[in-house]
């Protein structure tokens, strides 16, 4: 009998709450998932659903006045968030890797690009020559041509696809275990953008890298992840299998998501479907399930009581509806992911 292969990432009921004015705001809400080698988890949701600051969370980058009040992160089962600034220093960059969304304000503009990749190196450790080396090599696998020449060039000289995938090397030159993507094709057009996901794809699988891709377009997730974790106010409230989710997703939420998504089959100019109503401010949580007051399957218990993640058909899902009352609901929903 084969061993289950162990994930290279874990993350447990994370609790992450922000100081202000008008008191102390819960953003996330026992935050939970895996990520395996050579896998990517994509994690979907609105703005302010909790998407960005849970990647903070797990590279220890968060803001002042956030504070993680609950919950762990593990690297090959090693906690890395209750450790102290300078071994979480040397944590990041060397074993977990981030790529912004914009590579013009995350790039030094007065700083030549090989310094800025070699920079991270020298701070993990390599000696001059080595990081040298390694720049170059790392240029080269993210797919930018004449590394030697680039290399010495800066941002500004450089396009939008190309600043990403220094952004990308940056990351991936200390060779990290977990790639953090944070919406990084968001800004680029859809040839460039379709560039990007191939090279984060081939590098995942020449690395085996766990890799964690935070998105709003569910067109990347069709083509690049193998499982999805959907967040609303704070929390998961859907994780499945990326063609699963697409095919019989188990969250009103989730099917909102993928209804907006233009087919083939839609007519021409027809007005897609929409998610009523506005996100719920994290500052004034309702009682119960957060999505209630804009489900269009709301039942009573719904507004008194917030369900627990919990196995629903094909996923976990987190709604009180029960499962043959959500099938007949939704009889004609098929998304075909092309996986």
């Amino acid at each position: 009998m084969t061993a289950p292969v162990l994930p290279v990432l874990s993350v447990r009921d994370l609790h992450t709450s922000v100081a202000g004015r008008g008191g102390t705001t819960e953003i996330l809400r026992g935050v939970s998932f895996d990520v395996r080698s050579g896998e990517t988890l994509a994690v979907v949701g609105e703005s302010g659903s909790g998407k960005s600051f849970t990647a903070l969370t797990i590279a220890g980058l968060l803001p002042q006045g956030a504070t993680l009040t609950e919950g762990e992160v593990l690297l090959e089962g090693a906690d890395v968030v209750h450790l102290g600034e300078n071994r979480r220093r040397a944590l990041r960059g060397a074993q977990i890797g981030m790529v912004y969304q914009d590579p013009m304000t995350a790039l030094n503009p007065v700083m030549r690009v090989g310094h800025q990749v070699s920079e991270g190196l020298r701070a993990h450790g390599w000696s001059k020559a080595k990081s040298a080396e390694r720049t170059l090599e790392v240029l080269a696998e993210v797919g930018l041509p004449s590394p030697r020449n680039l290399a010495r060039l800066y941002p500004h000289q450089l396009s939008g696809g190309m600043r990403q995938r220094v952004l990308i090397a940056c990351a991936l030159a200390p060779r990290p275990k977990v790639l953090i993507a944070d919406e990084p094709t968001t800004a680029l057009d859809v040839t460039i953008q379709q560039q990007i996901l191939e090279v984060v794809t081939a590098l995942r699988d020449d690395y085996g890298l766990a890799v964690v891709w935070i998105t709003h377009d569910l067109g990347v997730v069709a083509r690049i992840a193998d499982s999805v974790a959907v967040m609303y106010a704070g929390r998961v409230v859907e994780q499945a299998a990326t063609g699963l989710l697409f095919a019989a997703p188990q969250h009103p939420y989730t099917d909102g998501l993928l209804r907006s998504i233009p087919t083939p089959a839609q007519r021409h100019q027809a007005a897609l479907p929409q998610i009523g109503g506005n996100p719920v401010s994290l500052s004034t949580l309702p009682v119960g399930c957060p999505f209630e007051p804009r489900c269009p399957q709301r039942m009573e218990r719904c507004a008194a009581e917030e369900p627990p993640l919990t196995e629903r058909g094909s996923s976990l899902a987190a709604c009180w509806v029960p499962p043959d009352r959500w099938v007949d609901a939704h009889p004609d929903l098929r998304v075909v992911t092309g996986a």
